[in-house]
């Protein structure tokens, strides 16, 4: 089985406030990403954010794998929002937080002049064209349904390329989790998961004070050299210090060959077992059944540490399907196989032979070795950390954030998303091989129990220190 990584370890969100400066009808804009400045008009009138002057940029080859026939992948993100949805207040909003990002209002256009390749290229934007305000009927059997079968709708189509690719779904629909409803798709290219989540949070703010943007929980001991480090134990003399941090470097190289020669032998030949949970080929053709169930600024400021674009390295997760007599045991194995992967720059160097591929063979040969590593696995993994604390968009206090994406391989991706004290557990699924996605979600949902009721009977952990778990 596999994972993407989107992201690298050691990458960090930056959120910082929005910061406008206006002359007259003219918003001065600055680029955080290179240091650019474009202006831009806004009609209010047309709802069209109007860019006078910018600079073309390349799309990076991260970007360019996403619009590959067999890779061409949309982000999607269901929000839910705890008060109806007021459009104009988004029409407002808009143009002053997620307009100043660059790839949120440029074209994505393929130069002919300099072989073929594609660059970004200022636009101007009109918002009717982005924000989908559909006609909801007055009376509903079930509510729920009908966001699940317009969130199924929505993964057959594609945006049109001759405008920025994403949109904006506004669904005054109460459901049995949320008020109404908002639907982000953006296409991959756009950025990864890490970023467009950072770009989405900073559009936010915090319920309970209004001022301050969103608080994400990082890790202060990033890297294998902090963990090494404070493995090896601060009161032993310096040269069992100095031959714990040697024996520790052996093991991460080692582990890293490991991993990565396993990469490449899945990658040429080497697939997972046939079971009901692998697609069939050209699934990443078909539309995709999401279910869930709930038991702009400088955004990266241009000396971040955080990096904007499509960072995609690979972790590949193999796991055995079988019985088990006690449910920790599954706990146990998949922690073990993760402590030993947090030991391993897989993630680093599966991302640099791709990229190297892309480098020497072209992007098609980039493709097909992505395509591969995915077709020659079950599903996918990946998680994104969210706020500490409830936030709301443009004024609309959040009720859960559920993100996950279409045109993948896989017919099975599941998404982790965190929320405040809760996690959101999402699935992607391709009905042709999980015709009742419902049903794989109570099993997980079981599962989870099972495991919650055993580490209490064993007395391994208080409940009321156990977290909370949501399911969408």
């Amino acid at each position: 089985m596999e994972s993407l990584t989107k992201g690298l370890r050691w990458r960090k969100t930056s959120l910082k406030p929005i910061q406008i400066t206006k002359r007259g009808l003219e918003t001065t804009i600055t680029n955080g990403i290179n240091g650019g400045s474009i202006n831009h008009d806004y009609d209010s009138v047309n709802n069209q954010y109007m860019t006078t002057s910018g600079e073309e940029q390349p799309l990076s080859p991260a970007a360019r794998l996403f619009h590959e026939p067999n890779f061409n992948v949309y982000v999607i993100a269901i929000i839910g929002s705890k008060n109806p949805i007021n459009p104009c207040i988004i029409y407002e909003k808009l143009p002053h937080t997620l307009l100043k990002h660059h790839r949120f209002s440029s074209l994505q256009v393929v130069d002919d002049k300099n072989g073929g390749t594609m660059k970004w290229v200022p636009t101007d934007v009109n918002l009717d064209n982005h924000i989908i305000i559909p006609t909801i009927p007055q009376t509903l059997d079930s509510p729920d349904k009908f966001l699940e079968d317009y969130v199924y709708n929505l993964s057959k189509t594609s945006i049109d390329s001759s405008k920025p690719m994403w949109d904006l779904h506004l669904l005054n629909l109460k459901t049995s989790d949320a008020e109404a409803v908002g639907i982000f798709r953006i296409h991959h290219s756009l950025g990864d998961g890490t970023s467009l989540m950072s770009l989405l949070l900073a559009c936010t703010r915090q319920i309970s004070n209004p001022d301050a943007v969103p608080t994400i929980p990082t890790n202060k001991n990033s890297g294998w050299f902090s963990y090494y480090s404070s493995r090896s134990g601060s009161g032993d003399p310096w040269w069992r210090r100095w031959f714990m941090m040697v024996c520790m470097g052996f093991w991460l190289v080692w582990n890293t060959l490991v991993d990565v020669a396993y990469f490449m032998a899945t990658a040429l030949f080497l697939k997972d077992t046939e079971t009901p949970l692998k697609a069939p080929a050209g699934a990443e053709f078909t539309p995709r059944r999401f279910v869930y169930r709930t038991a702009l600024a400088d955004m990266m400021e241009k000396n971040t540490e955080a990096k904007w674009g499509n960072w995609i390295g690979y972790v590949l997760l193999p796991f055995t399907i079988g019985i088990r007599d006690d449910p920790i045991d599954y706990v146990r194995e998949a922690k073990a196989t993760i402590d030993r992967k947090k030991h391993s720059l897989e993630a680093l160097y599966t991302f640099s032979i791709s990229e190297l591929v892309l480098k020497f063979f072209g992007i098609k040969a980039a493709s097909s070795l992505s395509h591969k590593i995915i077709t020659h696995t079950t599903l996918c993994f990946s998680n994104l950390v969210g706020p500490l604390e409830e936030i709301g968009f443009y004024g609309h206090g959040m009720e859960f954030i559920a993100p996950s994406s279409y045109g993948q391989p896989h017919g099975l991706m599941i998404n982790f998303q965190s929320y405040v004290n809760k996690m959101t557990i999402v699935l992607s699924v391709d009905e042709s091989t999980i015709p009742d996605p419902h049903k794989l979600l109570d099993d997980l949902e079981d599962s989870l129990k099972l495991i919650k009721e055993a580490v209490y009977a064993k007395g391994l952990v208080k409940e009321e220190s156990m977290p909370q778990a949501a399911f969408a």
